[in-house]
């Protein structure tokens, strides 16, 4: 194992958080929220039977598109576009349309359009930011993401958090996802600090919190209470012998970081 492999330490000894690490989507920014409001638009837009639908069965089926097919992007069996196109594809293909390769993302960047104008910042984002400041002074901050650090940056840049984050650790861009313990190392890596010096917060129980737990971090899982149908079979999958917190708002994370 090289040195730029070997992980940063391994379990969890007792120590000081100094890296407070965030999964972004569903987290710090209103993704799925974001994902309705495109989806609504995008099938205002097409008219038809499509927008005359039910509107909570179609955007069930979205996601659960986005889940099946974004996976595969994440495996390396898609390139970024085409898990784009075959979400459009799915979804289109009940209603008799079958979209060619430039269309379908023609329909995808209709979609795109409403979505990002959902992007924001759930309400708890600063004012944890600003408890983690006071009771850990000197405290660092960065994103641990499954996705494409430009897109995943974008959305820093939109929602204001892009000067408040050190690092962004994206999957497409060290080439492992999470629940991995290998994109979590990247992130203590990249920060120069020991893994259990690093505490990682996500909204998916085993991707997220699972996952950096057993990196060697503190892993804490955000349920919002908004949980997708993927995301609960996630957590129900999980089980009930797990050793990471749970917390419902960003606002009770400080009380864990720095207890």
């Amino acid at each position: 194992m090289s040195g730029e492999d070997r992980p940063p330490s391994s379990g969890r000894p007792a120590g000081r958080i100094s890296v407070m690490l965030f999964d972004l989507d569903d987290c710090l920014m209103t993704h799925s929220r974001a994902v309705a409001h495109g989806l609504d638009a995008a099938r205002a837009a097409a008219g038809g039977a499509l927008a005359a639908a039910d509107g909570d069965a179609e955007l069930a089926r979205w996601r659960e598109l986005e889940e099946h097919h974004y996976a595969r992007y994440l495996t390396g069996e898609l390139d970024f576009l085409e898990q784009r196109r075959e979400r459009v594809r799915g979804f289109l293909a009940p209603y008799g349309i079958a979209p060619s390769p430039s269309e379908a993302l023609d329909w995808f960047e209709g979609y795109m359009h409403g979505y990002r104008a959902g992007w924001a910042l759930y309400d708890d984002v600063l004012p944890m930011l600003e408890a983690l400041e006071r009771r850990v002074p000197g405290i660092r901050f960065g994103i641990v993401t499954n996705g494409d650090i430009n897109f995943q940056t974008e959305k820093l840049v939109a929602i204001g958090l892009v000067d408040r984050i050190e690092h962004v650790i994206a999957s497409g861009e060290v080439g492992v996802a999470k629940p991995a313990a290998g994109i979590f190392h990247a992130a203590a890596r990249a920060f120069g600090v020991d893994v259990a010096a690093c505490a990682y917060v996500g909204d998916r129980l085993r991707t997220d919190a699972v996952g950096a737990h057993d990196a060697g971090m503190l892993g804490l899982w955000l349920d919002r209470g908004e949980l997708s149908s993927a995301l609960a079979s996630e957590a129900a999958s999980a089980g009930g012998a797990l050793a990471v917190p749970r917390i419902t708002s960003l606002r009770e994370l400080s009380a864990h970081v720095a207890p």
